[in-house]
C-alpha cells in the first residue's frame, strides 16, 4: 500500500486548466482516468487526509504509485480524451457499466445486392440499417415473421441463397409466400431492393401512409370483384397492425428520443435506457456498475452517455436525450453529443406530460434491475471472497491471491505440443490476458519439461519488463540474468551468449507471434506478461509443480506461490511436500481451483486442435513462397487435384490466371521436391481416394477425409 504523499506533485506544478489525468500503480498500469475543468483543484481533492476520502477513492489513491496529466484546450476535448483512454486502458477503478449481454438488433443488409433481414449483435457494420436494440431475439423474430407476409424480403444465409440459386428451387419461405425468392429470379434486384426500403420505412415508423395505401388497394380490389386479392390485402393490413401493436405509441409527434434512468446506492448503480423511435419504444437495455469513488448521479449519467454514444454517429444519436440529472457542467456534454450526431441534440430533464410519465417507468425498471442484481451479486461476492481466503489459508499465503495464473500442456501422442496460460483476477476470468505457447525447446512428449519451459519463458518476460521500466536491476551494472539489453528504439536486443535470439529463446504467442520489447512502456496498455500473479497453478501433480518451482528459482523469483491440481483425486500439491493438501469436496477454494484448471485445459486443447487441423489441411502448395490462398484455390480448381498439378508442365501451369512463368517454375520445383503424401482415406467407408491429396479438396459426398494420420478416435489427446 502506497502513501499518496510519496507521489503527490507540488501544487505549483499542476496547471490550472482543463485536462485529463491518469493514476498508475507500481507496475505502470493505468488504474484510473479522470477529467477536470481545473486540474489543480481536482487533483488536490485526492491528496487530502485519507480519513476524509470515500472508502473506494481511498483504496485507489493508496493502490496508485504515480499520477500524470495531459492539458487540453476545452472541456469537450477533455471529455473526448477521457472516453478514448478509458476504452484503451480499461482502468480497474473507473466507472464501467457491465452489460450482461450483447443486445440484438433487427438488421437489414442494404450493402448487399439482395438485402437480407436478420438478427445481429455486436459492432455495427457500414451499409447495414439497424433497428433496436431489442431485449430478446425472439421479439425480433416474431415481428419479422408478421412483416414478411407484407414485405417478403430475403432472410436466408448466403449459403442457403447460393444453393437455391444453383438448384433453381427456393426454400420453404419462397413456397409459402414469405420470401419473394430473388435466388431463382422471381423478382429483380431493383424490385427486391425497393421492397427492403419499404420494410425499413415501416420499421422506422412511417406506417400511416403505407397502411392507407393498402386499404385503398383493398377497396379497389373489392370493387373490381377481385375478392381473393382483397382478402390477401386485408390479411396484410391485419398483420401490420398486429406488428404495430407490439410497440404501442408512448410519445406523440413521432418523437425520437432516448430515456436514461439511474437507480443507485452507496456501492452500485443500475442504468436503464429506453430507445423511442417514431414515438414507439423500439428497444431497452440496462447496465450495472460499481461506484468506485464518490460520484454524483450527474456523473453517472455522463459515463452512461459516453458508453452509449461513444462509438455512434448520425441518426444513431437521437435528437432528444432525457435524463434524471444533468452532468456538471452540461454544456461540454451537449456539445459533444451534437458533434456525434451532426445536428443539435437536446439533453434535458423531463418536467411534465408523457415524457415525464415514461421516465418514471424507466426509473422503476432501473430500481428493479438494481434489486435483482443485488440478489444475484451478494452471494457471488461472498462466495468468491471465501474461495480466495480458503486458498490463502490452505497454501499458507500472506494474503488472498487476487491474481491467479494457471498453465496446462496439451498434445496428441507427442505431436503439436502446446501450452496455455489463463488468468483469473478477483476470482473472475480475465480473458484479455490469456496467452498460448508453442513448445519449441525440444521435440516429443514430456509434460514436465514442457511446463518448465513455459514457466521460464513467461517469467523471463516479466523480468524483462521490470528491467526495461526500471523496476528491477541485478546490480551488476553491465549484464543481467537475461543477457539482454535495450536498443535505442526501445526494442529488446540480444546480449552476450544468446546467439542473437530474444531473451526467452524465441517465445511465441497466438500461433507463432513473436513478442518483442518494442511494446510501449509508458502508455499504460496491458503489456503481455508485464504483471506478476500471487499464485501459479499448474495442471498436474508433484512433478509438474516441482518443474514450475524450479523454473522460478532459476530466475530468482521467490515471492510467487506455486501449486498443482491433480485431476484424479483433485489433490492440491505444493513444492517440497511429499503429501498433498486435501481441501474438502464442498470447499469453495477447491471449486475455484477446479474452474481455473478446467479453463486452462479448455484453452490449451482448443489451441492444440486448431494447430492439428491446420497440419492436417496442409499440402505441398503451402510451402511455395509467395503463393497465396487465392492462387492456390485457382490452381486446384483448374487441375482438380495436386496429383494432376504435379504432372503438369510449366506451360500448362501458366495457363492458370495470375500464374506467371517464374511462379510456375517455383511451383513445379516445390512439387517435385515434395514427397507424395499418403493416400487420402474416407473415414466413413474406408475407401482410398486415389485422385485427391490431403489439404486440397474434400472427399466424395461430403464425407470426412484424412490422410494416413491418427484422428481423435485412434489417439489420446491431453
Amino acid at each position: 500500500m502506497a502513501d499518496p504523499s510519496s507521489y503527490r506533485p507540488r501544487p505549483g506544478d499542476i496547471p490550472d486548466s482543463p485536462g485529463v489525468y491518469r493514476f498508475r500503480d507500481e507496475h505502470r498500469r493505468v488504474i484510473y482516468v479522470g477529467k477536470a475543468k481545473s486540474l489543480r483543484q481536482r487533483l488536490a481533492n485526492y491528496f487530502q487526509d485519507l480519513a476524509n476520502l470515500h472508502p473506494r477513492t481511498r483504496t485507489m489513491v493508496t493502490t496508485a504509485a504515480s499520477v500524470e496529466w495531459t492539458v487540453v484546450s476545452t472541456e469537450v476535448e477533455a471529455l473526448q480524451l477521457e472516453y478514448s483512454w478509458i476504452k484503451e486502458y480499461d482502468p480497474r477503478f473507473n466507472v464501467k457499466y457491465r452489460d450482461d449481454k450483447s443486445y440484438p438488433y433487427l438488421a437489414v443488409t442494404m450493402n448487399e445486392q439482395f438485402p437480407r433481414v436478420q438478427v445481429m449483435r455486436g459492432h455495427k457494420k457500414k451499409g447495414v440499417r439497424y433497428f433496436g436494440p431489442y431485449a430478446h431475439a425472439w421479439a425480433i423474430r416474431d415481428t419479422v415473421d408478421l412483416l414478411l407476409r407484407v414485405f417478403p424480403v430475403r432472410t436466408c444465409s448466403a449459403g442457403v441463397f447460393k444453393n437455391a440459386a444453383r438448384t433453381g428451387r427456393p426454400c420453404l419461405l419462397g413456397y409459402i409466400g414469405k420470401c419473394s425468392a430473388p435466388c431463382v429470379g422471381r423478382i429483380t434486384p431493383e424490385d427486391h431492393r425497393d421492397l427492403a426500403e419499404e420494410f425499413c420505412d415501416f420499421m422506422a415508423g412511417r406506417t400511416g401512409t403505407y397502411l392507407r395505401r393498402l386499404e385503398k388497394q383493398m377497396m379497389e380490389a373489392a370493387e373490381e370483384m377481385e375478392y381473393e386479392r382483397a382478402a390477401r390485402l386485408r390479411d396484410d393490413i391485419e398483420a401490420l397492425k398486429k406488428a404495430m401493436e407490439k410497440n404501442a405509441v408512448v410519445l406523440a409527434d413521432a418523437t425520437d428520443a432516448d430515456l436514461i434512468a439511474v437507480a443507485e446506492d452507496e456501492l452500485e448503480a443500475a442504468v436503464q435506457i429506453f430507445h423511442v423511435r417514431g414515438g414507439r419504444v423500439r428497444g431497452q437495455r440496462g447496465w450495472v456498475t460499481d461506484k468506485v469513488e464518490e460520484v454524483t448521479t450527474g456523473a453517472l449519467v455522463e459515463h452512461a452517455l459516453q458508453q452509449l454514444y461513444g462509438e455512434e454517429s448520425g441518426d444513431a444519436v437521437p435528437k432528444e436525450v432525457l435524463v434524471p440529472a444533468l452532468p456538471e457542467p452540461v454544456e461540454p456534454v451537449q456539445e459533444w453529443l451534437t458533434g456525434r450526431r451532426g445536428s443539435n441534440v437536446s439533453l434535458r430533464i423531463p418536467q411534465r406530460g408523457d415524457k415525464k410519465a415514461l421516465m418514471e417507468t424507466v426509473q422503476r425498471n432501473a430500481q428493479q434491475a438494481l434489486a435483482l442484481h443485488k440478489t444475484r451479486r451478494a452471494s457471488d461476492l461472498t462466495t468468491r471472497s471465501r474461495a480466495l481466503e480458503e486458498i490463502a489459508e490452505a497454501l499458507d499465503l500472506d494474503s488472498a491471491p487476487l491474481r491467479i495464473e494457471c498453465y496446462d500442456i496439451s498434445h496428441l501422442q507427442g505431436d503439436d505440443v502446446v501450452a496455455s496460460m489463463v488468468v483469473f483476477e478477483d476470482g473472475l476470468q480475465r480473458k484479455s490476458e490469456y496467452r498460448r505457447f508453442q513448445i519449441k525447446g525440444f521435440a516429443g512428449q514430456d509434460d514436465v519439461r514442457s511446463m518448465h519451459e513455459v514457466i521460464t519463458r513467461r517469467f523471463k518476460r516479466y523480468l524483462a519488463e521490470k528491467e526495461r521500466t526500471g523496476e528491477w536491476t541485478d546490480g551488476s551494472g553491465t549484464e543481467d540474468p537475461l543477457a539482454a539489453g535495450t536498443g535505442t528504439d526501445g526494442t529488446l536486443t540480444a546480449g552476450p551468449g544468446t546467439g542473437g535470439s530474444l531473451p526467452d529463446g524465441g517465445a511465441t504467442l497466438t500461433d507463432g507471434e513473436v513478442i518483442t520489447g518494442s511494446l510501449k512502456d509508458d502508455d499504460g496498455r496491458p503489456r503481455k506478461f508485464a504483471y506478476p500473479p500471487q499464485l501459479v497453478v499448474v495442471d498436474g501433480g508433484q512433478p509438474q509443480v516441482a518443474a514450475a518451482r524450479r523454473a522460478l528459482d532459476e530466475l530468482g523469483i521467490d515471492d510467487i506461490a506455486v501449486c498443482g491440481l491433480a485431476k484424479r483425486l483433485e489433490e492440491v500439491w505444493v513444492p517440497g511436500e511429499d503429501d498433498p493438501v486435501v481441501l474438502p469436496r464442498t470447499s469453495e477454494g477447491l471449486y475455484l481451483l477446479q474452474r481455473v484448471r478446467d479453463e486452462a485445459h479448455r484453452f490449451a486443447i482448443t489451441y492444440q486442435r486448431t494447430k492439428r487441423a491446420k497440419r492436417f489441411r496442409a499440402g505441398p502448395l503451402d510451402d511455395v513462397p509467395g503463393l497465396g490462398e487465392t492462387r492456390k484455390q485457382a490452381l486446384i480448381k483448374h487441375f482438380g487435384s495436386v496429383k494432376k498439378l504435379r504432372s503438369a508442365t510449366i506451360e500448362q501451369i501458366q495457363e492458370v490466371p495470375g500464374i506467371g512463368r517464374k511462379t510456375a517454375e517455383t511451383i513445379a520445383v516445390a512439387l517435385a521436391q515434395a514427397a507424395p503424401a499418403a493416400p487420402a482415406v474416407n473415414t466413413a467407408t474406408g475407401e482410398i481416394i486415389e485422385d485427391e491429396e490431403p489439404g486440397t479438396t474434400g472427399g466424395s459426398s461430403g464425407e470426412p477425409v484424412t490422410a494416413g494420420v491418427p484422428d481423435e478416435r485412434r489417439g489420446q489427446e491431453t
